[in-house]
């Protein structure tokens, strides 16, 4: 195994392996959907070089173990017709994926699936992939169709939220109430009745669009504008774990793009240059540089659409533990 070039064999998209002499092939899949062909070729794949197992990863790619060294070209050259259906950037076809440390982009099904989601997330996360793939910078990036966050995506680097600014008709409603009882259960409080008609405080609204899904009339629709949340820094991990922080909502699609690129430069910039592969978290970087350098560069060349409103200041939390508190010779005293 230490024979191999290590380096560029996880560059390739191939990881280590307990077993000598055996690697697993990473499987990209952004936005989480592959079509039947495809994953009737991974299984394909898992048979012919593998150990006839897929392991399903929590990025929503896939890994097949028990890859022989010696056929790591013959696997790239098979990868190539999942490679072209799930969209991935690549250089020479048949060389397999060109970099491995950008993570594969998740999203929950989003509004092709869900009635909550308030946009295409798969289209968005494919868009995302294009836009920062191949990178070997250690970055992951999830979104999510609204805000009961089903991908988790408040664990990542990048988090984007959907949201919709609900459109009210009083002309259509029947005075039901059914938004303002769904708004009080499974979300905000965000609607009230007043005269008959149903009055929302924007200040409150997250734009989940529980009230466009509950409304029996249509009198509640989404905008045609698609907004969204963005959140920063989430991390797992061995050093103070913390969740992603908001840092601007009700932002478009185009500014959260030169986002996240202008945050690849920042890293580019201040990457201490002793870290393994690339592998030093955004999170560990901006703790080193402060938040106001990091602004900086993230918001370079970004106006916002008038819609957007901004955190100028974050605050991640962590934990932090006291030995001996309370102690005492009865016990641990509350």
């Amino acid at each position: 195994m230490r024979d191999m070039n290590m380096k560029k064999l996880k560059k390739n998209a191939f990881r280590y392996s307990k077993v000598r002499g055996e690697t697993a092939s990473r499987i990209r899949i952004p936005g989480g959907v592959i079509n039947a062909k495809s994953m009737a070729k991974a299984a394909e794949i898992a048979e012919k070089y593998g150990n006839g197992t897929v392991f399903i990863t929590n990025r929503q790619g896939f890994e097949i173990p028990g890859i022989k060294m010696e056929d790591i070209p013959r696997v790239n050259m098979e990868l190539q017709s999942i490679i072209e259906d799930s969209g991935v950037n690549q250089g020479e076809p048949g060389q397999g994926y060109p970099a491995s440390g950008t993570r594969n982009v998740v999203s929950c099904p989003g509004s092709r699936l869900c009635p909550f989601g308030c946009y295409d997330t798969t289209k968005f996360a494919r868009k995302m992939d294009k836009h920062i793939f191949p990178n070997n910078l250690h970055v992951k990036i999830a979104f999510t169709g609204c805000s009961n966050d089903c991908a988790k995506v408040r664990m990542n680097d990048f988090g984007i939220i959907g949201m919709t600014e609900p459109q009210y008709n009083p002309d259509r409603c029947v005075g039901c109430e059914q938004c303002v009882k769904y708004c009080r259960i499974r979300s905000v409080n965000a609607l009230k009745a007043v005269n008959g008609k149903i009055v929302r405080d924007a200040s409150a609204c997250v734009g989940c669009g529980v009230c466009v899904a509950y409304c029996p009339t249509r009198a509640w629709t989404r905008s045609k504008e698609h907004f969204f949340r963005l959140v920063l820094l989430g991390r797992t991990g061995k050093k103070n774990p913390r969740l992603a922080e908001d840092f601007i909502k009700w932002v478009n699609e185009e500014n959260i793009m030169k986002i996240v690129k202008n945050a690849y430069a920042y890293v580019e910039e201040f990457i201490d240059k002793n870290a393994l592969e690339g592998k030093e978290h955004i999170g560990y970087i901006l703790d080193r540089t402060g938040f106001d350098e990091f602004l900086k560069w993230a918001m370079k060349d970004v106006e916002l659409n008038p819609e957007a409103e901004i955190s100028r200041r974050i605050y991640w939390g962590g934990k932090f533990y006291d030995r001996g508190y309370g102690r005492s010779k009865g016990g641990l005293q509350a």
